[in-house]
């Protein structure tokens, strides 16, 4: 089965990293040699080792997904590239680039594997095959931008945007916003009427999960009136540590996003389908 792809953003870190830790002409070219750009950039005797990486970068995000032959197997070039950053990273750096690199890696569903003291980090998978996260996440904005969601789409913009600059507290606020507005857009969505005589974001989602509409189960707990349910829960752990500094990490932040993304999927998923619980 062929590797989950690279976004954008985990490509241009990864060209980042490789720019500011390749050293000499002789490595970024053995690089090049290795990923059969050879012709195309490292030829070229005039560019800078800085712009090499640049125009390799660039040849990348355009052709990422064409086959290459490695010494590691047959992979795509997006992902060969990916690879020859994370050989370039160093166990417990603590440096804006190789943060922001790990940040992306850990987005599309991989990490680092560091192995013992002389042995080269290699690239894991770190997500079950079968969740595939970046195309949760493309399913989830095609659906939001299907229904004309746009302010909730905005907020998970801003939950991913900030998640990958590290700044775990803003991203934790625009997750929480995030999951409120679809809720209400979904409720609105339905039955716009009865939503906007709810009042409230809670008395939106309770409304969603009565006999009128019975879009959320009772029966599978994802609402229940006692308020132990899967959808309460969901939002309380979600309103802990929001927008103040120094109160999340990384894990949890990561961990947030991802079940986000899949809770995400699922009820868009149903309003797609027009089907009840």
């Amino acid at each position: 089965m062929r590797a989950k792809p690279f976004t954008r953003p985990t490509i241009i870190a990864a060209n980042e990293l490789l720019a500011h830790r390749i050293g000499t002409h002789a490595e970024i070219n053995r690089i090049m040699l290795r990923l059969g750009l050879e012709q195309e950039i490292a030829a070229d005797t005039s560019l800078t080792i800085e712009r090499k990486c640049d125009v390799a970068g660039r040849i990348i995000l355009e052709r990422g997904a064409a086959i290459i032959e490695t010494i590691d197997g047959t992979l795509t070039l997006a992902e060969a590239f990916v690879r020859e950053a994370v050989g370039l990273c160093r166990q417990g750096a603590e440096e804006f680039l190789q943060d922001r690199f790990e940040r992306g890696l850990a987005r599309d569903g991989y990490v680092i594997s560091w192995g013992e003291w002389g042995v080269p980090p290699n690239l894991r998978a770190a997500l079950p095959q079968e969740i595939d996260l970046p195309a949760t996440d493309d399913e989830v904005r095609v659906l939001l931008k299907h229904f004309g969601f746009a302010i909730a789409a905005g907020h998970l913009d801003q939950a991913i945007q900030t998640h990958t600059r590290g700044e775990w507290a803003a991203a934790n606020a625009q997750l929480r916003t995030f999951m409120e507005g679809l809720f209400d857009d979904i409720a609105r969505h339905i039955d716009v009427a009865a939503a906007e005589r709810a009042q409230s974001a809670e008395n939106r989602r309770a409304l969603l999960a009565s006999d009128q509409i019975g879009f959320l189960s009772v029966r599978r707990r994802e609402w229940t009136s006692d308020g132990k349910n899967f959808i309460n829960g969901l939002m309380k752990m979600l309103h802990t540590e929001g927008s103040h500094p120094g109160l999340s990490d990384e894990d949890h932040c990561t961990f947030r996003l991802h079940l986000v993304l899949v809770t995400a999927r699922t009820f868009l998923r149903r309003l797609q389908q027009g089907r009840p619980n």
